[in-house]
């Protein structure tokens, strides 16, 4: 009896010290505090409520979903375990699993305005989507709609003093004028967004699905991980760095856009050093490069404020042409999210994905674009309720049976914007400093030098930003958990 009272305790002194930890932004070391709250004492469901609410704060919503149930399993009459789950059902896109959640909030809860407002956006959001769905047209009759554009029926006003291209090239001294623009808040003219848009889709369209690169002796090749809508991160970056050309290329690995309320100048300036010379910048999807995310985290909001609806369907068309992987010199794997449920998986089956779609909820595309690395060996179930967890074992057999070296990947914050894994065979790279304007973490990219391609890697801080919060376009209901 004395053991139990001094294990409730402790346990309530490590929630305290949790929620310090939380407060102070230190969601991993909360995530923790929380973990030993609930080993001494695992029937309070306040500690599972608080550790969903810290693994929401990661983007790790498999294990919020988890951490809520425990909650509501435990005291289920716990309206936060409800509340908990909603966010992280809303986090990935599942509206109506989300609805129902909210639904059980406002019946605990019927006199709270919080939980009143919460309840309506989220019926409205499931409203829309069952409207789009309806009016949907089936993919066999749907017509793409970069067909029907042509950029050159489009008249620019004289008054227009933005960058302008001069017939079908995109040079650099546009490209520089164009990013001068977007530095002081101007808009570029639509006509040119097209131009820019629809070169790079014909640009992408003819790249496998997995990119082969050749660095040669002598030569140098970034690659940068997340960049999410943080213009001006991406500039500081091209500062440090120097801009891409044939003799400094890049690869941009995903996660472009969304989160970040920039992500629109971000996509043009990369896609027009794309168009500019194509061998300069690499792009490769990321999981954010869909419509589902762009829905919820802020592009196609920021789409349709700064340019059309049409603009928003073109994006999503585009996207789903990016290679989803690249091997520089046979040696380094470079794709976003990671590696796979099974073992055996060759290149040739990475070339063989058929890419033009929006990403599935499972198999090799799925898992190239989600999955993250685990200290343990093996494979788990992954923290973010969509791909897997992989172990350092797993890493080693897709190297040696691929005669590789090196996987780089990107797709999680971290504190130093790198983390060396699995035995060093496995690099996170993350280029987005203070994610959200909230975590305070460094950027980072990595410098590759032929022909050892040993990697060199550059931290850099977060750079000032004009006075317009991340998720500024988001889906409103998402917004009031940010």
């Amino acid at each position: 009896m004395e053991t139990e009272k001094t294990d409730i305790s402790k346990a309530e002194e490590f929630k305290q010290l949790a929620n310090e930890a939380f407060n102070a932004r230190k969601y991993a070391q909360a995530i923790d505090l929380y973990t030993q709250a609930i080993e001494l004492n695992s029937r309070n469901a306040v500690y599972w409520a608080n550790r969903a609410f810290a693994h929401l704060r990661l983007e790790e919503y498999g294990s919020a979903i988890q951490d809520a149930t425990m909650a509501i399993e435990v005291d289920p009459k716990y309206s936060k375990g409800y509340y908990r789950r909603g966010a992280a059902h809303l986090g990935l896109g599942k509206f109506k699993d989300a609805l129902k959640d909210f639904q059980q909030v406002k019946k605990m809860c019927p006199n709270d305005p919080d939980a009143t407002k919460k309840l309506k956006e989220c019926e409205k959001a499931v409203m829309k989507l069952k409207f789009e769905e309806a009016i949907a047209a089936p993919e066999s009759q749907r017509r793409s709609v970069a067909e029907s554009i042509d950029y050159h029926s489009i008249d620019v006003e004289a008054q227009y003093s933005g960058a302008r291209i001069e017939g079908d090239v995109v040079t650099l001294e546009f490209v520089k004028k164009m990013m001068d623009d977007f530095k002081n808040q101007k808009c570029l003219h639509k006509r040119y967004a097209y131009q820019i848009v629809l070169q790079t889709r014909e640009l992408l369209q003819a790249l496998p699905s997995l990119v082969d690169i050749t660095v040669h002796d002598g030569k140098h090749f970034t690659v940068c991980g997340d960049v999410h809508g943080q213009f001006y991160d991406l500039l500081n970056i091209f500062e440090l760095n120097g801009l891409p050309s044939d003799d400094n290329p890049y690869l941009f690995n995903g996660d472009f856009v969304d989160r970040g309320s920039f992500s629109l100048e971000v996509i043009l300036t990369l896609f027009a050093f794309k168009c500019m010379s194509p061998s300069a910048i690499y792009l490769a999807r990321g999981n954010h490069e869909s419509k589902s995310m762009n829905k919820i985290y802020g592009f196609e909001g920021e789409v349709r404020s700064k340019l059309s609806d049409t603009f928003v369907e073109l994006f999503a068309e585009v996207f789903c042409c990016l290679p989803l992987a690249h091997v520089i010199n046979s040696k380094v794997f470079v794709v976003h999210g990671g590696l796979f449920s099974v073992d055996g998986v060759k290149l040739s089956d990475i070339r063989a994905i058929n890419r033009f779609c929006e990403p599935p909820e499972e198999g090799l595309m799925c898992e190239l674009l989600w999955s993250d690395p685990q200290p343990l060996p093996g494979r788990g179930p992954s923290k973010r309720g969509v791909g897997l967890s992989f172990g350092a074992d797993v890493t080693k057999r897709f190297l040696q049976e691929n005669h590789l070296d090196l996987v780089v990947r990107s797709h999680e914050v971290k504190d130093e914007g790198y983390e060396i894994e699995h035995d060093g065979k496995l690099i996170t790279v993350f280029s987005a400093p203070n994610y959200c304007d909230q975590m305070g973490n460094k950027g980072a990219f990595i410098r590759f030098e032929a022909p050892d391609l040993k990697p060199n890697i550059v931290t850099f801080t977060a750079v000032p930003h004009p006075d317009v919060k991340p998720m500024a376009y988001a889906n409103n209901f998402l917004r009031m958990f940010s």
